[in-house]
C-alpha cells in the first residue's frame, strides 16, 4: 500500500485517480482549495499547491505526490509551472514520486507531424490551457536525475464534457497521439485513473510522459 497525496482531488482527474487508490487499498490525502465532499476514508486538506509550507507539511510521508490540476493561470495568476519548484522540493524531501495529470496539447499527431496544439484544427479557447502544460511538461523533462516522475498526456477527448465508462481496456503510447480504427481519441475519467494507479502500482515510465486512449 501507498501513500499518495493528490493535488486537485476534487476536480475531473483528480476525483477518478482518488477513487481508483482508494478501491485498490492505497492510502490518499486529497487537497483543494474547498476539500469538501471528499469520500470518508480520505484525508481531507483544504490548501493551495503554491503555499510552500502547506505543501511541505501536507506531503510529509507521502510515496507519491499527485498533482491533477489545470495548468492556466488562477484567480491570482498563478500558474502550475509556477508551483513546480514548491512540489519539486517537496518530492525530494519526502523521497516521493511526482505524477502529473497534463494535457493532450504536446503530444505529436504523427512520428513526424506537429505537436497537436500547433495544428490549425485546435481550439483556441484551449491554448493557454494546453500551453500552460505544455511548459510542466518541458520543465520536467529538465528536472535533477534524483527526482523520480511521470507525466500522464490523456487522448485529445478528455473531461467532464465527456466522462465516458468504465471500461477497463485502453492503450498507451508515448509523444504521439493515440487513436482508435475510426480516427477519434478518447479516453474516459475512470479509465485514466486506472492506467494512472497501474503506474503507481507497477512502474514503467519513469521520468517519463505517456499517454493514454482508447
Amino acid at each position: 500500500m501507498s501513500k499518495l497525496v493528490v493535488f486537485g482531488a476534487t476536480g475531473f482527474a483528480g476525483s477518478r485517480i482518488t477513487d481508483e487508490a482508494v478501491r485498490r487499498g492505497h492510502s490518499v490525502t486529497g487537497v483543494a482549495r474547498k476539500a469538501d465532499g471528499l469520500p470518508d476514508d480520505v484525508e481531507a486538506r483544504a490548501g493551495s499547491m503554491h503555499d510552500t509550507a502547506f505543501v511541505d507539511e501536507a506531503t510529509k510521508g507521502a510515496d507519491v505526490i499527485v498533482v491533477a490540476t489545470p495548468g492556466r493561470a488562477d484567480d491570482e495568476g498563478r500558474r502550475l509551472v509556477d508551483a513546480l519548484p514548491t512540489l519539486v522540493d517537496a518530492a525530494r524531501a519526502a523521497d516521493a514520486r511526482l505524477a502529473i495529470v497534463g494535457g493532450a496539447g504536446s503530444l505529436r499527431v504523427s512520428d513526424d507531424g506537429p505537436r497537436l496544439i500547433d495544428t490549425p484544427e485546435f481550439p483556441e479557447e484551449y491554448k493557454e490551457e494546453a500551453g500552460s502544460h505544455v511548459l510542466v511538461l518541458e520543465a520536467m523533462r529538465e528536472l535533477p536525475s534524483d527526482i523520480d516522475w511521470f507525466y500522464v498526456s490523456p487522448a485529445a477527448e478528455f473531461g467532464a464534457w465527456i466522462p465516458g465508462e468504465r471500461r477497463g481496456e485502453f492503450r498507451l503510447g508515448s509523444d504521439v497521439l493515440v487513436s482508435d480504427a475510426d480516427g477519434r481519441s478518447h479516453i474516459s475519467g475512470a479509465d485514466l485513473a486506472i492506467a494512472f494507479v497501474d503506474e503507481i502500482e507497477t512502474p514503467k515510465h519513469s521520468r517519463a510522459r505517456f499517454t493514454v486512449a482508447y
